[in-house]
C-alpha cells in the first residue's frame, strides 16, 4: 500500500509538471535566424527541393553522421552480446507457411524497390537514407520470417555496411580537399545539376543513398543477429 501511494506522489507530480510546462508554452510565429537562413539560401546554394534534406544531409551533416556512427555502435553492441557459442542447441522451428513464402517472394523485390525510392528521391520528396533503410530492413525481416534458417546474404550485408560508411566519410574528406575548410560533406563538390529533377543538388542523393544502404545493412545485421540468437535457445 504504502508503494503504491508513493507511486502515486511521483506520478503526480510528473503530470503538474507536464500541465504547467503545457500552461506556459508559448509557440513562436516566427524562424530564429538560423531557419531563416536555411529557408531563404538553402534551395539556392544547395539545389534541394526538399529543405529538410538540405539541412540534415549537408548544413547539419556532421550530426547525421553521428546519428549513423551511433546506430553503427547499436548494431556492433548486440552483435557482441549476442555472438554465436554455439552451446545450445539448435531449437526446431515451426515450418512457414505456402502462402507467407510465396507473399515473400512476390513483396520483398518490391519493399527493396521502395526503399531504394525512397533514399534516392530524398531530396525531392519527404523521405531519405533513414527511412529508405528502415524500409529495406523490413524486406529483410520478412525475408528472415519466410524462411528462417536460410542464412544467405549475411556477408553481403557486412560489405554493403562497411563499403556504404567508408564512402560516406570518403565524400565528406572529398568536400574538405576541393572546397577547403568548410567543405565537410558539402553537396557542391558535385554539379547541382536541374531544380528539382533526379539528378540535382548536387552530392546529397550519393550521400542519402549511402546512408540508405548503411542504415539498411545495419538494421538488417541487428535482426540477423536477433534471429541466430532466436535458433539456439
Amino acid at each position: 500500500m504504502v508503494r503504491k501511494f508513493f507511486a502515486f506522489i511521483i506520478l503526480a507530480g510528473f503530470a503538474a509538471l507536464l500541465f504547467n510546462l503545457y500552461l506556459s508554452f508559448d509557440g513562436s510565429n516566427e524562424l530564429n535566424k538560423t531557419a531563416t537562413y536555411y529557408a531563404e539560401k538553402g534551395p539556392d546554394e544547395l539545389g534541394s527541393a526538399n529543405l529538410v534534406t538540405s539541412v540534415v544531409v549537408t548544413y547539419r551533416g556532421l550530426d547525421t553522421l553521428g546519428e549513423v556512427t551511433i546506430l553503427f555502435l547499436v548494431a556492433s553492441i548486440i552483435g557482441f552480446f549476442l555472438r554465436s557459442k554455439n552451446t545450445f542447441p539448435v531449437r526446431k522451428l515451426r515450418e512457414t507457411s505456402e502462402l507467407l513464402e510465396t507473399g515473400t517472394a512476390l513483396l520483398v523485390p518490391l519493399i527493396f524497390t521502395l526503399g531504394i525510392y525512397v533514399f534516392i528521391n530524398g531530396h525531392l520528396s519527404p523521405g531519405g537514407g533513414f527511412q529508405g533503410g528502415a524500409i529495406i530492413a523490413s524486406g529483410t525481416l520478412l525475408f528472415f520470417l519466410a524462411d528462417p534458417y536460410k542464412n544467405a546474404g549475411k556477408s553481403l550485408i557486412s560489405i554493403v555496411e562497411s563499403i556504404s560508411g567508408l564512402a560516406y566519410v570518403g565524400i565528406g574528406v572529398a568536400g574538405l580537399i576541393i572546397l577547403g575548410d568548410n567543405g565537410f560533406l558539402d553537396n557542391r563538390i558535385l554539379p547541382l545539376g536541374s531544380f528539382g529533377s533526379v539528378l540535382s543538388a548536387g552530392a546529397i542523393p550519393v550521400i542519402y543513398s549511402l546512408i540508405g544502404l548503411k542504415v539498411g545493412a545495419e538494421l538488417s545485421a541487428i535482426l540477423y543477429k536477433l534471429k541466430e540468437a532466436q535458433e539456439e535457445v
